[in-house]
């Protein structure tokens, strides 16, 4: 055979794995306890744009004011379901990997603990000085009673000739395992509450009621399992709304506090009851919560067309543009004005100010000196039955919308209109009159059944955990011959050696009582 021959003969020839093969590995490499560990961290890393962009679910008009300021900004999020996140479906692909990580890990560790609780404490060695704890001393101690003594410190035991094996800290692993399943819990309570819960949005106007059904939603997400009959019949009514701000300081105008006064009724046709909503504490009905999440101002215009018919009269929500002094952008669409609908843009100043420069500005987010601006109005087709969705908060299309001339106010910065003022629409188009001020909630209104399973899986989890990082394996061996005693541990658990060694004394104290000094 030349050279070559043997060369090739002998170099590491390549096995090809096949598609069971393959399949195998890959089943092996998500089981791994470093996939679990690399998923979770995904999951916790995928929950972070949850917290800084603001969610559909909870607050949608923080979302309607993106898409307003900056669309473009607003579509990638809504590409990459980043104002759903924790409903989009990277997110669920990473926990549903992460659930079947960890049933891979979870099922074989079981079956190698349950071998481990039924297997016997080996025995004793027979050099037992060569442990890296040990202690010798005379006494007259039996096997049998050093036994009963390590039995009382909740070892398991086994004897023989002239030894004792003891072994202690199994709960470790039952912690392991307990945190483990509690993860899983977790992801099925999750999973349950998905299927079998729903959530929704709700902006209400002070005076104006709610009843839980799909149709006084503005945004309603149902579960796949859940159906219009399996919510709950309760219904409420805004009766008032009151908040109250820092008026002095460098913190002037931060919201202090602020409550919804609700007048509810738990089933139709029952008693009803006063309520008081407030952040954090939700009204809850029958497993039902009613959160408190955000409040602005409505007010409220009376619009009379060409004809001397009233097109529109009542409160109008407008979207929060600066936040510290709760200056509102408001968009009022008369689509019932005649002969043509009409549309005006207007701004709500909480604490209206004129400014140095003849311009007018909200100082103050409380309602001391309400006034409107009205910037612009328009004329023509509201695009209201083109059968495409549009905002509350935009006003259609230009190209469908033509603007009152002359202008509504022919200047830099409108003069405001105070409540009880109004203007005349140019050429003879009607009128608009300012006639009060309204507050305005938003509310998020969930049923998650699986809500409690979830809390109980997490405080399994904690107390697992707990377990799992306090608790160390460890064995104590004596070996009793001719008057002597020889005892020595060691522990099982990497890293806990020098914990050890004090419980290993106090455990030589307890088979040495009464006996000599142990050395």
């Amino acid at each position: 055979m030349s050279v070559d021959e043997l060369e090739r003969e002998q170099a590491p020839k390549h096995v090809k794995l096949g598609l069971v093969g393959w399949l195998r590995w890959c089943w092996r490499t998500l089981t791994a306890m470093k996939t679990a560990l690399i998923l979770l961290f995904l999951l916790a890393l995928g929950s972070v744009p949850g917290s800084l962009i603001p969610q559909r679910g909870v607050e949608p008009d923080k979302v309607a004011q993106l898409y307003q300021q900056n669309p473009g900004l607003a579509e990638w999020y809504d590409r990459f379901q980043l104002f759903d996140v924790f409903t989009s479906t990277w997110f669920a692909a990473v926990y549903l990997l992460l659930f079947t990580s960890l049933i891979g890990c979870i099922v074989p560790r079981t079956a190698t603990y349950v071998r481990e609780l039924r297997r016997r404490p080996p025995a004793a060695p027979k050099r037992l000085s060569r442990l890296p704890h040990h202690v010798s001393f005379e006494s007259d101690l039996t096997v049998d009673e050093a036994a009963r003594r390590l039995r009382k410190l909740r070892f398991r035991v086994e004897t023989g000739d002239g030894w004792v094996s003891s072994e202690k800290g199994y709960l470790r692993e039952t912690g392991n395992l307990f945190f483990h399943v509690a993860l899983v819990g977790i992801l099925l309570a999750v999973a349950f509450g998905s299927l079998y819960g729903y959530r929704g949005n709700v902006l209400i106007v002070e005076e104006d009621g709610f009843a839980n059904t799909v149709a006084a939603y503005d945004r309603f997400i149902p579960g796949p399992r859940v159906s219009a009959e399996s919510l709950e019949p309760f219904s409420f009514t805004l009766k008032d709304f009151q908040a109250t701000y820092q008026v002095e300081g460098d913190k002037r105008g931060q919201e202090l506090d602020y409550s919804a006064y609700l007048r509810v009724n738990d089933t139709p046709g029952g008693p009803a009851r006063d309520y008081e909503l407030k952040v954090n504490e939700p009204l809850e009905v029958d497993g039902t919560q009613t959160y408190l999440i955000g409040h602005g101002y409505a007010p409220v215009f009376k619009v009379t067309d060409s004809k001397g018919q009233v097109a529109f009269d009542g409160p109008v929500p407008c979207l929060i543009d600066v936040k510290a002094t709760f200056l509102s952008t408001c968009v009022l669409k008369a689509p019932d004005a005649q002969p043509t609908p009409l549309a005006f843009q207007m701004l709500f100043l909480p604490t209206s100010t004129k400014m140095s420069d003849g311009s007018y500005n909200s100082i103050f987010p409380g309602q001391l000196n309400p006034e409107v601006q009205v910037l612009t109005g328009f004329t023509g087709d509201l695009g209201l039955r083109s059968g495409e969705p549009q905002s509350v908060y935009k006003i259609a299309p230009d190209h469908l919308m033509k603007q009152l001339k002359p202008l509504l106010m022919p200047t830099t910065s409108p003069t405001p209109l105070a409540v009880g003022q109004g203007l005349d629409l140019p050429d003879g188009q009607g009128r608009l009159e300012y006639t009060g001020v309204k507050k305005w909630i938003t509310l998020q209104i969930a049923y998650d059944p699986g809500r409690v399973p979830a809390l109980l899986a997490s405080s399994t989890a904690i107390v697992a955990i707990v377990l799992s990082l306090t608790i160390r394996r460890r064995r104590v061996f004596v070996r009793v011959k001719d008057g002597t005693v020889d005892v020595a541990g060691l522990t099982r658990t990497e890293g806990s050696a020098a914990g050890f060694a004090e419980e290993f004394a106090d455990i030589v104290k307890v088979l040495s009582a009464g006996d000599k000094d142990a050395r």
